[in-house]
């Protein structure tokens, strides 16, 4: 059985390679003003981009709550009618999870409901709750545990349903991990092992949980993050020793001789249990799938920790659980390390080929590659936000790659219908994750030219929304939630007419430049070249020079002075030449006359005239001809000689 579920382990790690998240915690103590704030990024090209409002409910005694499957552990189930989009089809749960024509999901089993259940926003996981409790998701790898089918064990809960039923129960962080260990102890767990961040307004802890292979219960610990301190995870667990005396974690101590027995337990220096060694959380496909967003993180919060970039392997104890950042941390910092893609570090994809004529920093397609923190894969990113200042809870939202979007504060409460009900196949312009999907598409594709545009157009958004909210903080729960959704329909009929924007700026090209470094190879032209004998033979007679007629700096003075020569020349030549042919008429003349009779004196007159205009159209002809080859007199020939010498050779 163990064997079997290792291979599984080494398949899924293969498959999910695309979709993985990345997720980060700020204590109280951490941060600039006293905000606890949770995030969470959402990968996948085929997830549900819909943000859902769940309205607070009341319920009857005896009554029973579904627990759903969920297509973002892995894949569409559809015995019980679950797909992508949309991710539920259910009563009960507000009328953005009710759709016509489609078949209702069916549950995998049922838990007694309570009595009365809380609002939260929702998204394939959970969010953030009307009371500040806030949430936060990865998915991990093992090798001990890969991917288990719902159908295959008896667990009915993946982490997603697990979150909701603490959001719909909990206000605080401790009590909800208690709820959910509770709950994977006595229903079970499916699908993959898996992180979840839980905080209040207090304190957060680090949930890590994974399937049992039994088919019963599962693995599951909590650690608290120690206040003033900052957290962040990226696909593999990151809690490491069990202590049963460490009043900071949260665990069954039954699982410590289940593990033992299954054989899985690794031991410390100190004798006791590794978690992340004993579940064997190691990276995705390839080194640092995982741990260099790690890394990332907590160098940009805590540079001066001169943390390494490279490690001895994936069970490294280079990287502490979590740092104390180097100063104190704001919404902004988190923004920041979402946008991240390791730009100015070894791993910035943009100085290579893979960051293409515009230097983009993505490398489209090839997911057994290193990825960075905001990739293109990214479905929507939240930064929570609780504090003791704000009327309510805040939820900052980014849709697709938060590095060319804009971050929205959203309330828990019936939102804009912008955010809702989003079919990812369907193109749809009263839809804000379509909005930013235009804005995204464009930018990547013209990166260098246009990402100013976007940072600056979201930098100015954000500044505004932050504003606001410093200005509304006397307002009522009610007020300044109404006030969030009037500014997101604002942010977003400013981010659905960029695009426009941003294509009046590439003008056709006009304003277009490759980025420094990656312009394309050019074949260098030198000269003309043409293979008519005839033509070149042309151009040799009439002595026309194309490679210096080219190059020359100051081609029009040249040709003025070739055009005096000429002139001076041609004045000097009629001259000569009416000497000469006033001889050469007087000669001919007298053999005319010797030989011919005499013409009248018209006939005379017409022959004279149509002569001399004969010659002097000739000496024009030669005195050009003479300038271009450079035969001019030898003062005209001073000056051309020096402007030649500035001509490149």
């Amino acid at each position: 059985m163990i064997k079997a579920f290792t291979i599984s382990a080494l398949v899924c790690s293969l498959l999910q390679s695309a979709f993985a998240c990345t997720t980060a915690l700020v204590t109280k103590g951490a941060s600039a003003d006293g905000s606890v704030f949770v995030t969470h990024s959402n990968d996948g090209y085929t997830g549900d981009t819909s943000v859902v409002y769940v309205p607070a409910s009341d319920h009857a005694e005896g009554e029973k709550r579904a627990v759903y499957p969920s297509a973002c552990a892995r894949e569409p189930y559809p015995t019980y009618n679950t797909d992508y989009t949309p991710r539920l089809n259910v009563k009960g749960r507000g009328p953005d999870y009710q759709f016509k024509g489609e078949k209702e999901t069916l549950p995998l089993g049922y838990i007694p409901q309570v009595k009365h259940t809380y609002a939260y926003l929702d998204s394939n996981y959970g969010i953030i709750n009307e009371h500040g409790l806030m949430l936060g998701e990865c998915t991990d790898s093992s090798r001990r545990i890969g991917y288990i089918h719902p159908d295959k064990t008896e667990g009915i809960f993946y982490s997603s349903e697990l979150g909701r039923v603490a959001l719909e129960r909990c206000k605080k962080a401790r009590e909800a991990v208690e709820l959910m260990g509770k709950l994977i102890d006595e229903y079970g767990l499916w699908g993959t092992a898996e992180t979840l961040l839980v905080a209040d307004k207090e304190e957060g802890y680090v949930l890590e949980m994974a399937p049992n292979p039994s088919g019963k219960g599962g693995f599951w610990v909590a650690q608290k993050v120690p206040d003033g301190e900052f957290f962040i995870a990226a696909n593999q667990f990151r809690i490491r020793r069990l202590d049963p005396e460490n009043k900071d974690q949260i665990f069954n101590l039954a699982m410590l001789d289940e593990l033992k027995n299954l054989g899985w337990a690794k031991y410390d220096k100190d004798g006791y249990l590794d978690w992340l060694r004993s579940i064997d959380s190691n990276e995705y496909s390839h080194p640092y799938a995982c741990l260099r967003r790690v890394w990332r993180g907590f160098d940009i919060a805590a540079p001066s920790l001169k943390l390494p970039a490279w490690v001895e392997g994936y069970d490294t104890y280079a990287y502490p659980f979590s740092v104390k950042p180097d100063k104190k941390m704001t919404v902004d910092d988190l923004m920041k390390i979402h946008r991240d893609t390791y730009d100015n570090t070894e791993f910035d994809y943009s100085k290579g080929e893979t960051g293409g004529l515009f230097a983009h920093p993505y490398s489209f397609g090839l997911y057994n590659k290193e990825r960075v923190i905001s990739v293109t894969s990214i479905t929507y990113i939240w930064i929570n936000q609780v504090n003791d200042k704000l009327p309510a809870p805040i939820s900052w939202i980014a849709l697709t790659s938060p590095a060319q979007s804009v971050f929205v504060p959203l309330p828990v409460a019936p939102i804009t219908k912008r955010y809702s009900r989003v079919d990812r196949k369907h193109y749809d312009p009263t839809k804000a994750y379509w909005a930013a999907t235009e804005v995204g598409t464009l930018t990547r594709g013209y990166y260098s030219a246009l990402i100013p545009i976007v940072r600056q157009t979201a930098g100015d958004l954000e500044a505004k929304s932050k504003q606001k909210i410093e200005d509304s903080l006397n307002l009522s729960k009610d007020e300044f939630n109404k006030m969030l959704i009037d500014n997101a329909d604002e942010c977003f009929s400013v981010w659905k007419a960029l695009p426009s924007k941003m294509v009046e700026h590439i003008d056709s090209g006009a304003n277009l430049k490759y980025a420094k470094g990656h312009e394309p190879k050019y074949i260098k032209i030198n000269s003309y070249k043409n293979t008519n004998v005839e033509m070149e033979n042309l151009i040799a007679k009439n002595a026309i020079n194309d490679r210096n007629v080219a190059l020359i700096e100051d081609e029009q003075e040249l040709i003025a002075l070739n055009s005096d020569a000429a002139q001076s020349r041609q004045s000097k030549d009629k001259g000569s030449d009416k000497t000469e042919d006033a001889q050469l008429n007087s000669k001919n003349q007298k053999t005319d006359t010797q030989n011919a009779p005499a013409p009248s004196s018209a006939d005379k007159s017409d022959r004279t005239d149509a002569d001399t205009q004969t010659d002097t159209q000739t000496d024009t002809q030669n005195a050009q001809a003479q300038s271009l080859t450079g035969k001019t007199d030898k003062s005209d020939n001073t000056k051309t000689d020096k402007l030649k010498e500035k001509m490149p050779q």
